[in-house]
């Protein structure tokens, strides 16, 4: 990883920069410091005033090459990430490429091309120079030793923090007071022109992972309250975050867990139901995250999960203190092309 760094920051290697704003998301390690949420609020901060497009590998996919999101769709098709923004933003484009070069000339091509484009877990495809790249680095493992792969979860050491034009420090406590603030920025030492945020999660509503119904009758607290048994199941690389979430809302939690990006079987769905049916408690339900969800909505699942009490609990982001600033930063990055102001000003 050293030696391929050197290559690309002496220009051996060449990168390809586009006459468009082109933002990249991405971490050091190998997953779970939220870059899905922290793509979905980029896109809710842009897509009012620019076409958006999102472009993600499609980890997971059983299809090759460039493709753009379009119904019918699913994860074996595209990936669970991309069917994601596909599902909650139906106003963007939402595209798949392993050749991230290549996709991004496919979507350049296209009639109505996008103002903005969005890299999903971009940070070491250094064939594409991103206009800003947004590094995001998990609060609980500042301060921890961890290994480059196969030894332990890092793509690169940690150094390669230095390629980062904002760095966010996501899944912090939702009260983070100034004194652990200043410990994180004395151990990052960001560059001059760095600047460093603190984000964390938001937990929604319980919603119906399957059938018409978009919600629960009543609110996920009614269900806490009521001494209700849940049961997480997840696949997802860190589900640390949620079960806390879900052990200080709940007198009981069991969990079924699965790999990262884990590609849910009808034995699966079995190994869930046995799990379920163990539980004592007749007042229980099911509870997953968003991205698994996605992965269950497979058309030969639906029928094995439909009469399951089967729900997902939503996610957003939220910066502590300095959202606006935040907000502002991507803002003005993104004016800096002449077409983004052009569009700007004839939308004012």
């Amino acid at each position: 990883m050293q030696v391929r760094n050197f290559l690309f920051d002496r220009g051996i290697i060449k990168s390809s920069g586009f006459p468009l704003p082109v933002i990249g998301i991405g971490n050091l390690s190998t997953g779970g410091t939220g870059k899905t949420p922290h793509v979905e609020f980029l896109i809710r901060l842009l897509q009012k005033e620019y076409k958006v497009a999102t472009l993600s590998r499609g980890y997971g996919r059983h299809t090759k090459g460039f493709m753009l999101l379009k119904a019918p769709a699913n994860t074996w098709t595209y990936g669970d990430e991309p069917m994601q923004y596909f599902t909650k933003f139906p106003a963007i484009r939402v595209s798949v490429g392993e050749d991230r070069t290549e996709a991004i000339e496919e979507l350049l091509r296209l009639t109505q091309r996008p103002d903005i484009i969005l890299m999903d877990d971009a940070y070491q495809h250094r064939y594409v120079n991103p206009g800003h790249s947004i590094l995001l680095i998990e609060y609980d493992t500042i301060f921890k030793t961890d290994f480059l792969l196969p030894a332990g979860n890092l793509r690169e050491p940690f150094s390669g923090k230095k390629r980062a034009d904002t760095i966010i420090i996501t899944k912090s406590p939702t009260i983070l007071v100034p004194i652990e603030r200043k410990r994180i920025l004395e151990k990052l030492e960001p560059l001059e022109h760095q600047q460093v945020f603190f984000s964390f999660y938001k937990y929604g509503e319980f919603n119906r992972v399957s059938g018409k119904q978009s919600g629960m009758l009543m609110g996920a607290s009614y269900y806490m309250e009521k001494r209700f048994t849940i049961l997480m199941v997840t696949g997802i690389a860190n589900p640390s975050g949620i079960l806390e979430y879900l052990r200080r809302h709940t007198d009981k939690l069991e969990t079924v867990i699965f790999p990262d990006h884990h590609e849910f079987k009808a034995k699966d769905i079995k190994k869930i139901q046995e799990a379920f049916d163990n539980i004592a408690n007749p007042s229980k339900i099911i509870v997953t995250t968003e991205k698994d969800a996605m992965r269950l909505q497979n058309p030969e699942l639906e029928p094995l999960i439909r009469n399951l009490p089967l729900f997902y609990l939503p996610i957003e982001v939220a910066f502590h203190q300095d959202e606006n600033a935040f907000n502002n930063r991507i803002l003005d990055f993104v004016k800096k092309y002449p077409a983004s102001r052009h569009i700007q000003s004839s939308t004012r």
